[in-house]
């Protein structure tokens, strides 16, 4: 098997034809199909359903195409950390943020990356806490923003911050509390619009309502939180979570957000490394300033609800 093989079979899949494919890698298109064969042979696997409207990934070439890209990937960050030197980082990082964190952390990072590294190329996935772990452990992403829930040994980690979780409904709802907090035992009487147990704040929530000797009734599972936004603002139900992904509709007074009592319900929310691939200098750059702009957000209340854990370090 070889490198040029897996970049191969890459281009082919993210391009959904083998003619568009070949014209991209500069290769005639007899080549690159007997490439493709030659792999398949050594897998033993089929790895494309061929038609007259393109390629499909089968089962097995969809687990392939995931191992390819993240073996090309720690290819390039290697040839990356060899060439690079460490005042002048350069290369690519890729960091995974879990989507109830990104709208307070993507955009302050994004533009802190550029002004204090403009040869890094910071590519930001945003997913659910359990698909970053994968892509992390997989070496398909560099970093990874994720809630500590006492699971997460196998990677280097760094505390970022502590984010308070609160009640929220529609404003003027028909759940919201008469006065200005609600007991925990209340809310968790209440229909509640949660993330599924794979997102990080779920289990989170759950471990504090046991530990109280409480349980969680009316669950309405939703992991988008668009959609979750949706069904709060129809008055389905209220949520716990933190402010951050719902601070627009709050700030623009379609959402109220009360302190939660009786237990204190918050997130750790922590930036993490493989332990076993190597970070980049470019990959060590965008950690320290990750460290740096989420202190800095804490500071200035942008990142409302959250307490910094990490001392500032300067890029």
């Amino acid at each position: 098997m070889e490198l040029r093989q897996l970049r191969y079979f890459v281009a082919i899949v993210d391009h959904g034809s083998l003619s568009r494919a070949a014209r991209v890698l500069h290769i005639a298109q007899p080549a690159l199909t007997q490439q493709v064969q030659q792999l398949e042979e050594e897998l033993g696997a089929q790895l494309l359903h061929r038609s007259a409207q393109g390629v499909m990934s089968t089962d097995a070439g969809k687990t392939f195409y995931e191992h390819a890209q993240a073996i090309l990937k720690q290819v390039e960050d290697a040839r990356s950390a060899v060439a690079q030197s460490s005042d002048k980082p350069a290369g690519t990082v890729a960091l995974g943020i879990p989507q109830s964190v990104s709208s307070a952390l993507a955009l302050p990072l994004l533009t802190a990356v550029r002004e204090a590294y403009p040869e890094i190329t910071l590519q930001l996935t945003e997913e659910l806490s359990g698909t970053l772990i994968e892509q992390l452990k997989s070496g398909r992403i560099n970093l990874a923003v994720l809630f500590d829930d006492g699971q997460l040994g196998a990677f280097a980690s760094m505390p970022l911050v502590e984010e308070e979780m609160m009640f929220i409904t529609r404003a003027g709802s028909q759940f919201a509390p008469k006065k200005k907090s609600i007991p925990l035992s209340r809310a968790v009487e209440l229909p509640l619009i949660l993330p599924g147990l794979q997102h990080g704040v779920r289990p989170r929530i759950e471990n504090i309502v046991r530990a109280e000797g409480l349980s969680i009734g009316n669950v309405i599972d939703i992991n988008s939180v668009a959609i979750l936004k949706s069904a709060l603002l129809a008055d389905l139900g209220a949520t716990i979570l933190p402010v951050a992904p719902l601070l627009s509709e709050i700030e623009h007074g379609q959402m109220t957000a009360y302190p939660i009592t009786g237990a204190s319900i918050s997130r750790t929310v922590t930036l993490c490394s493989s332990r076993n691939i190597p970070l980049t200098n470019a990959g060590h750059a965008v950690q320290r300033l990750v460290v740096s702009v989420a202190s800095r957000l804490c500071v200035s209340g942008y990142w409302l609800g959250a307490k910094s854990l990490a001392k500032s370090e300067s890029a």
